[in-house]
C-alpha cells in the first residue's frame, strides 16, 4: 500500500515509519523540518522536504497517487496558539484543507488525522473519563484550530465520499520527543533530571493528564490504516489520569532519587484534568495500550539519558 505520512520526521512519526515498513507498506514522508529530524526517518522511505501550506504540495500528491495518507503534521504548541492564533491557524486549518484537497483530487481511499484531547477542554470530573461523544469545548486556540480541522475532513466524507479517521490523542510521549506539544512535560523532565538540574511545574502539580506511550499511539495508526471501521472518531489513552506530582514520583523512583520541582504560575489554556476514554478504540479497531507509564518512562528516561552521554 502506498501512503503518505505528513510530519513524519517528527517523533511520532519515529514510532510510526518503522512498523509500517516491517507491514511491507510503500512509504513517503512529508516534512518541513520546523520541529523533526530527517534522522528519525529511515532511509527506505520518500522524502519530501515540503510544508503542507505550500500550493506546490497539491500536485505533487496527486501525481504519486497514495491509498491512505496518516496526517501527523500540525503546530502543537498550546503557548504558541495562544501566542499567534494565525500562524496556528494557518499550519492546522488551511495545511489539513491542502492537505485534504489533494486527496480528494487523487483518490486517496482514507485520511487518517491526528488530533487532541484539548479538544475537549475542561470535562466536569463526573464525566471522565472522556468519551468522544462528549462535546468539545476547547480552551486553547490549538485546541480549536484541531477541531476545525475534524470538522473540515467530516465534510469533505460528506461532500466527496472521503474516508477518514480522526483520532485524539491524550498526552503522548517516548523517546525522540521535542520540547513542544502536549505530552512534552516528560520530554523537559527527562532532559532536565540528566543534565542534573531542576524542573519546574506550572500550576500546583494537581492538573492531570493521561499519558499514552508513542509505540501505542503508532500501533493505533496501524489499525486505523485497514479498519473498516471508518469515518469515525476514536480516542487513543490509557484511560488513567497521572498528576505531574505523581509523574514527578514515578521520575524520582526510577532515578533512584527524590526530585523536587520548583513551581511557576499556571499557563492559560491548560486544562485542569484529564483522562480519555478508550473502550471504543478496543472494541472497534482491537486497539489497546501496551505499556505501562512507568516502563514507558523507563524507556525515555533511558533514551535521553544516553543522548546526553554522547
Amino acid at each position: 500500500m502506498k501512503i503518505l505520512v505528513t510530519g513524519g520526521a517528527g517523533f511520532i512519526g519515529s514510532h510510526l515509519l518503522p512498523q509500517l515498513l516491517v507491514d511491507g507498506h510503500e512509504v513517503t514522508v512529508l516534512d518541513n523540518a520546523s520541529s523533526g529530524n530527517w534522522e528519525n526517518v529511515p532511509a527506505e522511505c520518500e522524502h519530501w522536504e515540503m510544508d503542507i501550506r505550500s500550493e506546490a504540495v497539491i500536485p505533487k500528491i496527486i501525481k504519486a497517487r497514495f491509498t491512505v495518507i496518516v496526517h501527523l503534521a500540525a503546530q502543537t504548541m498550546v503557548s504558541s496558539s495562544q501566542d499567534d492564533p494565525q500562524l496556528d491557524a494557518a499550519e492546522n486549518i488551511m495545511g489539513t484543507v491542502n492537505i485534504l484537497e489533494a486527496a480528494r483530487l487523487s483518490d486517496v481511499d482514507r485520511i487518517i488525522l491526528s488530533s487532541t484531547a484539548a479538544a475537549y477542554g475542561d470535562v466536569p470530573v463526573n464525566d471522565l473519563p472522556i468519551k468522544e461523544s462528549e462535546m468539545v469545548k476547547p480552551l486553547s486556540f490549538y485546541g480549536l484550530s484541531k477541531v476545525t480541522a475534524e470538522q473540515y475532513i467530516r465534510q469533505y466524507q460528506k461532500s466527496f465520499g472521503l474516508n477518514y479517521v480522526i483520532f485524539r490523542f491524550a498526552n503522548v510521549y517516548g523517546e525522540r520527543q521535542g520540547d513542544a506539544g502536549e505530552g512534552g512535560v516528560i520530554s523537559i523532565f527527562a532532559k532536565k533530571i540528566a543534565k542534573g538540574e531542576g524542573i519546574t511545574i506550572f500550576g500546583d502539580g494537581k492538573q492531570t493528564r493521561d499519558f499514552v506511550y508513542a509505540g501505542d499511539i503508532a500501533a493505533g495508526i496501524r489499525a486505523a490504516i485497514t479498519t473498516d471501521n471508518v469515518n469515525d472518531t476514536y480516542n487513543l489513552s490509557t484511560q488513567q489520569e497521572t498528576s505531574l506530582l505523581e509523574l514527578v514520583a514515578i521520575m524520582s523512583d526510577i532515578k533512584g532519587r527524590k526530585i523536587l520541582p520548583s513551581f511557576g504560575a499556571a499557563r492559560t489554556g491548560d486544562i485542569l484534568r484529564s483522562s480519555l476514554s478508550n473502550k471504543k478504540a478496543i472494541t472497534k479497531l482491537g486497539w489497546k495500550p501496551k505499556l505501562s507509564l512507568k516502563d514507558g518512562l523507563k524507556q525515555t528516561m533511558n533514551y535521553v539519558k544516553k543522548e546526553y552521554k554522547q
